[in-house]
């Protein structure tokens, strides 16, 4: 696969805004690990293997485990993640899919038992600006790097 393009290039101002919104996010009191592991199943989803290579790099050197990344794909069946992480998985994952079901008002009360609602808005504002950058890398094949064995 060869890039498109460099969208940043071709939009520095508005790739800017977005990139204020990511810090924004980063900084908005979710703890870091949740963020990592949201980004990597919405990522997942959303086929882009630019952010699926970033944020499982950058979830390894914040110290997440080899084993949790790989299995986040399949988190229903595994037993390492606690509740609150399965909760965001399946709020994730309706986030991502929204146009498929919805989201339906059992998952709602489902989540708010492991997020206060201003918590469920800021996973909602991380979800949706995965879903940016998922859009931009795909559309315009973004390349990851080839690594090595490092961490």
């Amino acid at each position: 696969m060869k890039a498109r393009m460099n969208y940043a290039e071709k939009a520095p101002e508005l790739i800017r805004q977005v990139g204020a919104l990511n810090a924004a996010v980063e900084t908005c009191g979710l703890e870091r690990s949740l963020l990592h592991l949201i980004k990597l199943r919405a990522s997942q989803i959303n086929g882009c293997s630019y952010c699926v290579d970033m944020h499982s790099h950058e979830a390894r050197v914040d110290g997440e485990t080899e084993q949790r990344l790989y299995l986040v794909a399949a988190w229903r069946e595994s037993p390492l993640f606690t509740e609150r992480e399965r909760a965001a998985f399946a709020w994730v994952e309706a986030v991502t899919r929204v146009a498929d079901g919805g989201m339906p008002d059992a998952l709602y009360r489902a989540t708010l038992e492991h997020f206060t609602e201003a918590d469920l808005v800021k996973l909602t504002v991380a979800v949706g600006i995965i879903n940016i950058w998922n859009r931009l890398s795909v559309a315009f094949h973004a390349l990851h790097p080839v690594r090595g064995t490092e961490a």
